[in-house]
């Protein structure tokens, strides 16, 4: 398959009408209009096989994948998205496989109206690179720098699911080959189709003090607050909000590790006022999206997880780290 074949399929497969689209793939670059009055907000994220997913993953699985984790990230600074950039390296040009790639992409494309205006194609080891674009009001984006002493900490969904996936399809405890056909496909689900949370980021712009997506792992993540806001966070391992999947699957001890380090969620952890709480809890449910009290910002520095007692539990890992 020649590569403008590739890319035909793929402009066609992923189109969706924006009329702040002025030109889109088939020239140079692509030439877009932000609406007046909003603040542009961009972000990019590479995947890469073998690293952020299985080789088992299937193509249509990959093409959601690669966008959601990217609108995660418009999601944790309360931007709308737009547009998207791809650029994808194949190790060949295998028709069915950018077929269901280019489906699984639209799929959640057409979901949020985002328009793919260009990118690139290139041979090489499987990965994805998106860049996407979006929008928010001007000084009304989320950042990481605002977390306040006696500020709450909150998550939203369930953490711990993706890293419960990924351990099912590595088969990392014997016991995980007994456990129930519909209980592991839910972890995997989670794993392989994140939900990127707009609805919940553009909610949160009112209210949360600050706010990022758990991508690495909550505790690393949740340090990236705490270093930039200047704080301490404090965690209570017992208020990490758990599915009925991840209960099944795993033992206390095994779930707290993949709660607190396994990221791949991308669930929005955020800290918001005291007073604020019932408010943002009402707020979100009533989008249906759910979001757990799980710790406190205090005086200090770093993350701290807490037993019931208030001792600190000490976990090999954090999180996740490309470069240790």
């Amino acid at each position: 398959m020649a590569e403008f074949d590739l890319i035909d399929l793929i402009r066609a497969r992923c189109a969706v009408e924006r009329n702040d689209v002025r030109l889109g793939i088939g020239d140079d670059a692509a030439i877009l209009a932000p609406p007046p009055g909003h603040d542009l907000v961009v972000s990019t994220d590479t995947l890469v096989e073998g690293v952020h997913f299985p080789a088992s993953t299937s193509a249509r699985d990959l093409g959601w994948k690669a966008l959601a984790v990217n609108l995660s990230d418009l999601a944790a600074m309360g931007a709308t998205p737009a547009w998207a950039l791809l650029a994808l390296t194949l190790p060949n040009a295998d028709r069915a496989f950018v077929v269901d790639f280019a489906d699984g992409f639209a799929e959640l494309a057409a979901h949020h109206r985002v328009a793919l205006v260009g990118g690139d194609t290139t041979s090489g080891r499987l990965s994805v690179t998106v860049v996407v674009h979006g929008f928010v009001p001007p000084d009304r984006a989320l950042r990481r720098d605002g977390a306040r002493v006696g500020d709450q900490v909150f998550v939203t969904g369930t953490i711990g699911d993706a890293a419960g996936g990924l351990a099912c399809l590595e088969r990392r405890q014997p016991h995980l080959l007994e456990i129930p056909v519909e209980v592991r496909d839910a972890l995997v689900m989670r794993l392989e189709r994140p939900t990127p949370r707009l609805a919940a980021g553009a909610v949160l712009r009112d209210s949360a003090t600050a706010c990022l997506d758990v991508s690495d792992g909550l505790l690393a993540d949740l340090g990236h607050i705490a270093e930039r806001s200047g704080v301490g966070i404090e965690l209570v391992a017992d208020c990490l909000p758990t599915s009925s999947a991840l209960l099944a699957a795993f033992d206390e001890n095994e779930r707290l590790v993949l709660q607190a380090a396994g990221g791949d969620d991308y669930e929005l952890a955020f800290t918001a006022p005291l007073d604020r709480a019932t408010a943002i809890e009402r707020d979100l449910a009533r989008i249906g999206c759910g979001a757990t009290r799980i710790g406190t910002v205090v005086p200090g520095n770093g993350v701290r997880l807490l037993d019931a007692g208030g001792g600190e539990i000490a976990l090999a890992r954090r999180g996740w780290n490309h470069f240790a």
